[in-house]
């Protein structure tokens, strides 16, 4: 079971677009090195309480697209 993965790899793990995986990191300052994200990390923060994942999903706007 790896641990660094891609946005892709971690949106299909959580059942999520890759798009929302990047925007959560960025609203919840997990970092994104080499374009990998440490999942357990990723986990904790999003468990932490700082914010609900559902919030920080809908955080940035809709028509906000990463290329």
């Amino acid at each position: 079971m790896a641990v660094h993965l891609t946005p892709d790899q971690l949106a299909d793990e959580i059942g999520v677009r890759r798009v929302d995986v990047v925007a959560t990191c960025i609203k919840l300052g997990v970092p994104i090195y080499q374009g990998r994200i440490d999942r357990t990390l990723f986990e904790a923060v999003v468990a932490g309480g700082r914010e609900s994942f559902e919030q920080a999903l809908h955080a940035h706007s809709p028509d906000w697209r990463l290329h």
